[in-house]
């Protein structure tokens, strides 16, 4: 008998990982391709001994936290604002031509308008976690190539905040207008509020306590998730607070030394989201939407980098840094598993929809993360000469 479900899971979990991590690695294969393979052996519609998925999923969403806590203290204000200006047009146009793009898939897969407009807009958002995940730390993230990823990111969660709110609306019967405005108001008066309170409170506390390492642990990661819940009370995502907060503390002499701090957290939690992407998916819906799913996932592979490289030209980038983003970007969106749950609860999407929208971002976490890791410096690159972090 297992006397305590939560040690079990957490046995499951890493330890299996450990397992396929090393078959991985001695495949010369991507470590998150090994996690997510690993929720789908263990979960409800594979071996079955995890049979809760929801405790795997809500821990997980700390990881994510601390990823965009960490990439926020490597993002000074000024240099945050300077690559939001210009990337919004990308990140607007290709969110555009995305959509139009899954739309017409969603259309010609036999999809109700309306589906294949919440298919295309799904589309049009990349992972933040693959993105940040295999952009190496030290090399990319003080350089414009990780400027460019952090701002597209950013702003693209932004519109995803917007989509859910929308089908939330659609739920109740009202669509959302005045939340979204507000939205856009309560964003800029949070990260006010949070570069006062980095400047006037927290930077003295630790110049004052500066010999206590352990309370500078605390006070990071009281600071990463008391902001992510306040961005989470004001409509926010708690991912978008973290960030913020990230950010605020960045211009202190101390951000590097709590970067370091947090990334061993930060892995932990991370071996749990994509084991926790794995664990939900339902095999048994597979064969009624591979067909959609793959053309759905295709699109993303080979359309997402060329319209991303298209745009970045356009606004100055090289040519070469604008294919690498692309490549980078060339997924789906851990929200596309979020719109697809709260669209099936809100009978926006049937559940075939939500199944292919799920089965699409599945495949393409998989496969872009195998040909970055395959192409790019990654911090688990299979070769010595793309290992960076």
């Amino acid at each position: 008998m297992i006397q305590n479900p939560i040690v079990f899971t957490f046995f499951l979990v890493f330890t299996g990982a450990a397992v396929l991590a090393t078959a991985a690695l001695a495949a010369r294969q991507s470590l998150l391709v090994a996690y997510i393979g690993l929720g789908i052996l263990f979960g409800p519609w594979g071996l079955g001994l995890v049979a809760d998925a929801r405790l795997v999923s809500e821990s997980a969403q700390v990881g994510i936290m601390f990823l965009l806590f960490l990439l926020g203290l490597d993002l000074t204000p000024q240099d945050l604002a300077r690559s939001l200006r210009r990337t919004t047009l990308v990140t607007l146009g290709s969110a555009l031509l995305l959509l139009i793009i899954g739309g017409t898939i969603g259309l010609l897969a036999g999809f109700t308008p309306l589906e294949s407009l919440i298919l295309g807009g799904a589309l049009g958002f990349s992972s933040t976690i693959i993105g940040l995940k295999l952009l190496p730390t030290t090399v990319l993230h003080h350089q414009r190539m990780g400027e460019v990823i952090i701002s597209i990111l950013l702003l693209q969660d932004l519109l995803a905040i917007a989509l859910l709110l929308l089908l939330q609306g659609a739920g109740a019967g009202a669509t959302p207008w005045i939340k979204i405005a507000l939205l856009m108001l309560t964003l800029p008066g949070l990260a006010i509020f949070a570069g006062l309170t980095a400047r006037y409170v927290l930077i003295p506390l630790i110049r004052r306590y500066d010999t206590f390492r352990e309370y500078i642990f605390l006070i990071a990661i009281g600071w990463c998730l008391g902001m992510a819940q306040l961005g989470g009370v004001l409509g926010l995502s708690h991912e978008i607070g973290a960030f913020i907060a990230g950010v605020a503390m960045a211009s202190s002499p101390i951000a590097l030394y709590i970067a370091e701090s947090l990334r061993p957290l930060r892995d932990f939690f991370l071996v749990l989201f994509f084991f926790g992407v794995g664990v939900q998916f339902n095999l048994a819906m597979a064969p009624d939407v591979l067909v959609p799913a793959l053309f759905l996932a295709t699109a993303a592979l080979l359309l997402k980098p060329a319209i991303f490289r298209l745009l970045l030209v356009r606004t100055g980038e090289p040519s070469a840094r604008a294919w690498e983003i692309g490549f980078r970007l060339g997924q789906m969106s851990e929200f596309s598993l979020l719109i697809a749950a709260l669209a099936l609860t809100t009978g926006s999407l049937s559940a075939r929809a939500a199944y292919t929208l799920q089965l699409a971002t599945i495949l393409t976490f998989l496969v872009s993360s195998y040909l970055v890791v395959l192409r790019f410096p990654t911090p688990i690159g299979i070769s010595d000469a793309l290992r960076r972090d």
